[in-house]
């Protein structure tokens, strides 16, 4: 089993700006901002962001967005999308309903294309007639090698379709609820991988966002139980998409850790030297989609794990 990949799934804007639909609780989208040009400026973001991968020797395969769809969130796959070792395919119900459009069959085709082997699609996303939803990898974080599933509740991740996600995979579910402040009340954060993201030896999280203590103490006792280094995160460092990076490998094997460059400058000395006692450090910058998005970098990379025909 990989922890980590080297071919990224992505998906490249026509209509970006900040969705009305899903800012009911991403509070992190910021809808005091007027940004001019906005899907321009995020295009720009968007085709630095793949240079910088790409340079760095990581494979990435991109969809191009159709106007015709009308889905300003469509730059974060991940939300939906999901491929594992075996050849299966996971698709998701998502919460906003102009999102459900960015399912793409040409996606898996493209993936198809490139060589790599889909075995079957198990679709979860008749769960959304029911107002039940599991939004991907954003609502899930995988520990592929130790076959755990770290889930924060809200109301993009059910708990039922949660567990019946890890029976299908056959993962250990970790069940906890992390929360932000907004104003002066404590509410859900809407993603697990905002606050919290797995590399192969380590894990980044903010713990101070798991209010129970006694679901934060599960949390830890199941990341030192895995062997991973546990590098704390403070809640304004996850208002900084901080929690939001991920890592992947290159074509040579060697690790990258990919994170924004507002993250990347949120972080202490120490903190970026716990880092790079792992991998080397990519931080594009992509302000206009973190602050219109509600999303970083993370959300924008949907990884591919399928075996290779």
């Amino acid at each position: 089993m990989r922890q980590i990949t080297d071919t990224i799934f992505m998906v490249r804007p026509i209509q970006f700006r900040l969705n009305e639909e899903t800012s009911i609780n991403n509070y992190y989208q910021d809808e005091g901002v007027k940004i001019i040009d906005q899907n321009k400026k995020a295009q720009d973001e968007f085709d630095a962001f793949v240079i910088a991968l790409q340079e760095k020797g990581i494979h990435v395969l991109i969809v191009q967005d159709r106007i015709e769809f009308d889905t300003p969130d469509s730059i974060f796959p991940n939300n939906w999308i999901s491929t594992h070792e075996n050849g299966d395919v996971a698709l998701y119900p998502m919460f906003a309903e102009n999102r459900r459009r960015e399912r793409r069959p040409d996606a898996m085709e493209l993936m198809e294309a490139e060589g790599f082997q889909i075995s079957s699609v198990i679709d979860y996303t008749s769960a959304e007639d029911e107002g039940i939803f599991l939004e991907g990898t954003g609502s899930l974080l995988l520990d592929r090698v130790n076959r755990k599933a770290y889930c924060s509740l809200s109301a993009r991740a059910d708990e039922e379709l949660m567990i019946e996600f890890c029976e299908d995979f056959e993962y250990t579910p970790v069940i906890f609820k992390a929360y932000q402040t907004v104003g002066e009340e404590r509410l859900s954060i809407y993603h697990t991988n905002v606050m919290m993201a797995l590399g192969e030896d380590y894990a980044v999280i903010c713990l101070d966002s798991i209010d129970d203590k006694k679901e934060a103490k599960n949390v830890l006792n199941h990341l030192k139980e895995d062997g991973k280094e546990v590098i704390k995160i403070t809640e304004a460092q996850v208002n900084a998409f901080a929690g939001n990076m991920m890592q992947v490998h290159n074509n040579k094997g060697e690790r990258i850790l990919v994170m924004s460059d507002q993250a990347y400058n949120s972080l202490t000395a120490v903190q970026i030297e716990k880092l790079e006692k792992y991998n080397e450090i990519l931080h594009p910058s992509i302000s206009t989609i973190e602050t219109l998005g509600g999303g970083s970098v993370r959300c924008m990379m949907a990884e591919v794990f399928l075996p290779r025909v």
